[in-house]
């Protein structure tokens, strides 16, 4: 009696499919600032701006230095759509022209003052001893002297080499704070184990800074240098106001509400929409600092709801 031997299923059963990963903390971030509201109003509305500077002039014919002599002091028209200013310049053009000045300014202050701050404050928080100690004094030094007073004192010399040189003297003046903020979370980060198990293994010193320490400070440096460029824009809109920041025949936001506040009242449109937009930028960096914050930043927004959970028992004991 022969037996034969079953032949083995032909049929290749599918695999399971793999679990799907967890998601990663940017995706995490990502979904906590698409829930604040004001985050993504104040993204959208950056946004808008950005894409109004850069791209509005050219929707109109008019430069921001082209004079009609025909339309002085005219309001808004189909051929001037924001009218024109004393001499007959575009306000459109100029508007745009100076909203464009200003946003590269304040790009470029907030990328140079973070990237220094984030150097030196990890450099000083991590080496400690006598670099900590010349690092500390030399930024209390500078936290001392007036930067106003002194960029006031200085632009005017720097007139010819442009408004490069204007965003070199902001940026000088403007790390200090976040050098401090970084040097104390490096002091705590050094104390960590990977960091001592970077050292064990004979890792260069900046090689554990740029690859252990920055990207753990990396949240609030993004915070920061968000909520910077809104400081060094309302910082350049202040000393162009004063005639210490852009010079002519160039614009920005701080000079043309300068040539406007005289005929706020009288012609409007001369000062408002140069106003409008600096009140709008300065707003709608603060609702993206806030969600950027929470977005990374778990415990804040925590806190937060602690607080108005508080709030709400508060009342209804009073109740």
């Amino acid at each position: 009696m022969t037996t034969t031997a079953t032949p083995p299923d032909a049929t290749v059963r599918p695999e399971p499919a793999p679990a799907p990963a967890p998601a990663g903390r940017t995706r995490v971030a990502l979904r906590r600032f698409a829930a604040s509201s004001n985050a993504v109003i104040g993204a959208a509305v950056l946004l808008l701006l950005f894409l109004l500077a850069f791209g509005g002039p050219h929707l109109t014919h008019w430069s921001h230095t082209d004079i009609d002599y025909s339309a002085l002091r005219q309001p808004p028209s189909a051929d001037h759509w924001w009218g024109t200013n004393r001499i007959g310049q575009d306000v459109y053009a100029q508007v745009l022209h100076g909203l464009r000045k200003s946003l590269l300014i304040g790009l470029l202050v907030a990328l140079f003052a973070t990237v220094l701050a984030s150097l030196v404050g990890a450099c000083a928080g991590y080496f400690g001893g006598w670099t900590d100690r010349l690092v500390t004094f030399f930024v209390d030094l500078l936290l001392v002297f007036p930067a106003f007073l002194i960029i006031a004192i200085v632009s005017p010399r720097l007139r010819d080499t442009g408004w490069l040189a204007f965003v070199g003297l902001l940026a000088v003046f403007g790390w200090m704070i976040t050098a401090r903020v970084v040097r104390s979370m490096t002091r705590s980060l050094k104390e960590r184990d990977f960091v001592r198990a970077a050292e064990l293994m004979g890792v260069h010193p900046l090689r554990i800074i740029f690859r252990h320490i920055l990207p753990n400070v990396s949240s609030f440096l993004i915070v920061d240098a968000t909520i910077a460029v809104g400081g060094a824009v309302m910082s350049e809109t202040g000393l162009s106001y004063f005639g210490f920041g852009v010079q002519p025949p160039d614009v920005s936001l701080g000079t043309l509400i300068a040539d406007g506040s005289d005929a706020a009242v009288t012609y409007p449109w001369m000062f408002f929409f140069a106003a409008g937009l600096l009140v709008l930028f300065v707003l709608a960096v603060n609702f993206l600092g806030d969600g950027l914050r929470d977005a990374l930043d778990p415990t804040s927004g925590q806190h937060r709801r602690r607080r108005r959970r508080k709030g709400t028992t508060h009342d209804r004991a009073a109740r």
